[in-house]
């Protein structure tokens, strides 16, 4: 007897547990209903709505593929204009001392440090390397580096030590820390 009272009361417990998820299956659907729109008018308006939100989002898509063609020329040309790695130490070389040299400031203790980056075909390269001059030239260098038809980015630059004896009066030294990149596939 006491099993089959077991079996009827996981039954009855069982049976609630339906009629309870059941309510809940309900209420959702009902909440579901009631914030719909009521009208079929409302019901269109929001349809279309939503039409024209997909169709400004295929339209985007479709403007961003018809775009990579030339997105991609524009960085093939871009990787072409780099140095090439085989020349481009003594390039980066001439050209800085050639815009220290335009902005009457000396570059000292130069340092060069690559890393490549096989999966695109370039190389890293950090260049290190302290500059004296008055504070003018050295904007003036600085602006030359900024409109270089290469590409140089300025990491940091810091005031750096300098020996009295050593320098001009009103010179200052300024380490400068920059990035340039090397094409490296052919």
């Amino acid at each position: 007897m006491t099993r089959d009272f077991t079996i009827r009361k996981q039954a009855i417990i069982a049976g609630v547990v339906l009629l309870v998820l059941a309510d809940v299956a309900l209420a959702a659907y009902s909440w579901h209903l009631a914030s719909a729109p009521q009208s079929p008018r409302e019901q269109l308006s929001l349809e279309m709505k939503q039409h024209d939100l997909l169709k400004a989002d295929i339209k985007r898509a479709q403007d961003i593929r018809d775009k990579i063609p030339a997105i991609q020329k524009n960085f093939d040309q871009f990787e072409n204009s780099l140095f090439p790695a085989s020349s481009g130490y003594s390039a980066v070389t001439s050209e800085l001392d050639g815009l220290a040299k335009k902005a009457g400031i000396q570059i000292e203790d130069r340092s060069f440090r690559s890393t490549e980056i096989t999966s695109r075909g370039i190389t890293q390269v950090l260049v290190d390397a302290t500059v004296v001059g008055d504070y003018k030239n050295v904007i003036h260098f600085l602006n030359g580096i900024q409109r270089s038809p290469n590409l140089y980015e300025v990491d940091a630059l810091a005031l750096a030590t300098e020996n009295v004896n050593q320098a001009p009066s009103g010179a200052i030294k300024v380490a400068l820390h920059l990035k340039t990149y090397f094409r490296t596939a052919s």
